[in-house]
């Protein structure tokens, strides 16, 4: 996904954009892999897509809402692999809840105050992990055990906001609410 993503020209990486589709699985009803795609990839590219693309961009669209709406909790955020530098996942990780409070956004969940149960926290806590950088000067083993439990927020994070957002996602809004 990061080399088509490249191969796009997109300005996100796979974490961020895969965030950004989670988020709006999570606040907008329904939300559709086309519009994944106009959010992801510039303009011109989204027509020239090759079917083959086209296919792997459907597959990880299908992929993630099947896992979201798993009640094994089976999801898990697509982040940098394990055997990547510290570094790289860490910016991955912050990439992916950037990516996330902005497909949230996209859905009209915006301010985390007004969020039913939890989902205030977590979107606070998901903003304070978009800012996350390696602090060169912690011990890797500490900075292994951080990121391992970040992941883990994250990943629960985000099924609770997707369930506590469930009701939500039903109330249809009108395309043009005109008052008579």
């Amino acid at each position: 996904l990061e080399r088509l993503l490249a191969d796009a020209d997109a300005e996100v990486a796979a974490a961020e954009a895969h965030g950004c589709l989670v988020g709006a699985l999570c606040s907008a009803a329904p939300y559709r892999f086309e519009q994944w795609i106009d959010e992801i990839l510039p303009d011109e590219e989204v027509p020239a897509l090759a079917p083959e693309v086209r296919g792997v961009f459907a597959a990880v669209f299908a992929e993630t809402e099947r896992a979201m709406a798993d009640i094994d909790m089976a999801f898990q955020p697509l982040l940098p692999d394990d055997d990547a530098a510290l570094a790289r996942r860490v910016a991955g990780l912050a990439q992916w809840c950037h990516g996330f409070l902005y497909g949230l956004a996209l859905g009209g969940a915006v301010s985390p105050q007004h969020q039913p149960g939890d989902v205030g926290e977590i979107l606070e806590d998901f903003s304070e992990i978009s800012r996350a950088e390696l602090d060169a000067a912690d011990p890797v083993e500490s900075g292994e055990a951080a990121y391992a439990e970040l992941v883990e927020f994250v990943r629960t994070g985000a099924q609770i906001v997707f369930e506590e957002l469930a009701e939500a996602r039903r109330t249809v809004v009108p395309a043009d609410p005109r008052l008579h």
